[in-house]
C-alpha cells in the first residue's frame, strides 16, 4: 500500500469544498490532478473512499479514513507553518468554529484583536450549534473552537455567558428589573435549538415550572422576529443581544444562570502553533458582559 500526503489533501479538500472542480481551485491544481490523486488513494487502500456524485460523499470506509486523512494534512500544515515561523509569531491558516451567538456577540472584536496581534494568522470562521462543534474539532474539521460548557481539559474560559428573558417591547414585564421563569408560564414559550435547551430546562427545573415549549426554532433571526410579533417569549444567552432588534428587550432572570464559554484547540493530538499562541493571548481574559 502507498499513499502520499498529497492524496490525503485531496481527499478531504474534496470533501469541504463539495466537489472537484472547487478543490482543484482551492489546491491550486488541475481537477484531473485532484481526480488522479484520490483514483491514487483508493487504489492504495484498496476501497473507494468517496462516492462519485454531486457533492461527492464519503463512503463508509472514506468515513473512517477521513479524520486520520485531517489529522495527517493539519500536522503537516502545522509542521510547515512552525518551520516558516518568523521572530517568534505563528502564521498559517486556521478554521475556527463557535456557535451563532458566540459569531454574532463576541467574535468580531476578537478577530478584529487577532488581525492585529497576529498578522500573519489567516482564520476562517466556521459557524455551527453547541453539539456538532465539538464533532468538528474532533475530526479535524476545524483546527479550535468556542466550546460551551466543556469539560475541564486544556483551553481558556473567555466568558460566562448569563441568560435572560426575550420579550416584546410592549410585554407587561419588558420594564422589570428581573423576570422569574414561572411568570413566563402564561406566554406560548418559543425554544431556540441552537443547544441552550439543556440550561432552560433546568432553569424551569429551578422554578418549579414545566418546561413545554410550543414552538422549537432553528434560526435565532425567527426567534427574534416571532417574539417580536408577540406570538411567545424565549430565554436567550446575554451574547443574543448583538442580534437584538427594534421592539425587543432582554431582561436578567431572577433564576440566575450562565454558560461558560471555552476557547480550545483539538482533544488528544497537539495543537497548532497559532491555536497555541491565540489560547494563551487571551488567557484571564472574560469578554462577555454581565
Amino acid at each position: 500500500m502507498t499513499l502520499n500526503l498529497s492524496q490525503l489533501r485531496a481527499f478531504v479538500t474534496v470533501l469541504d469544498e463539495g466537489g472537484f472542480g472547487a478543490a482543484a481551485e482551492t489546491l491550486r491544481i488541475s481537477q484531473s490532478a485532484v481526480s488522479h490523486a484520490v483514483a491514487a488513494l483508493e487504489r492504495g487502500l484498496g476501497s473507494a473512499v468517496l462516492t462519485r456524485q454531486a457533492p461527492p460523499r464519503p463512503t463508509a470506509f472514506g468515513e473512517r479514513v477521513l479524520p486520520h486523512a485531517r489529522a495527517a494534512v493539519a500536522a503537516a500544515a502545522a509542521i510547515h507553518d512552525l518551520a516558516d515561523e518568523r521572530d517568534g509569531r505563528p502564521g498559517g491558516g486556521l478554521r475556527l468554529a463557535a456557535p451563532t451567538t458566540v459569531c454574532q456577540g463576541l467574535l468580531p472584536d476578537l478577530m478584529t484583536r487577532w488581525r492585529a496581534d497576529f498578522p500573519r494568522v489567516d482564520i476562517t470562521l466556521f459557524e455551527g450549534e453547541d453539539e456538532e462543534i465539538g464533532g468538528w474539532l474532533g475530526d479535524g474539521t476545524v483546527d479550535l473552537a468556542v466550546l460551551v460548557d466543556p469539560p475541564p481539559g486544556p483551553g481558556v474560559t473567555i466568558g460566562r455567558d448569563r441568560f435572560h428573558a426575550l420579550l416584546a417591547a410592549d410585554h407587561p414585564l419588558a420594564g422589570e428589573a428581573a423576570v422569574d421563569v414561572a411568570d413566563l408560564a402564561d406566554d406560548a414559550f418559543l425554544l431556540s435549538l441552537g443547544g441552550c435547551e439543556r440550561h432552560i430546562r433546568e432553569l424551569h427545573r429551578r422554578a418549579g415550572v414545566p418546561f413545554d415549549p410550543t414552538h422549537r426554532i432553528r434560526d435565532m433571526g425567527t426567534l427574534m422576529a416571532m417574539v417580536r410579533a408577540g406570538i411567545g417569549v424565549s430565554i436567550v444567552p446575554a451574547l443574543a443581544g448583538a442580534m437584538l432588534v427594534p421592539r425587543l428587550v432582554m431582561v436578567p432572570l431572577a433564576q440566575e444562570s450562565t454558560r461558560r464559554l471555552v476557547l480550545t484547540g483539538p482533544p488528544g493530538r497537539p495543537w497548532h502553533p497559532a491555536v497555541t499562541a491565540i489560547v494563551e493571548d487571551l488567557d484571564g481574559m472574560d469578554a462577555v458582559p454581565a
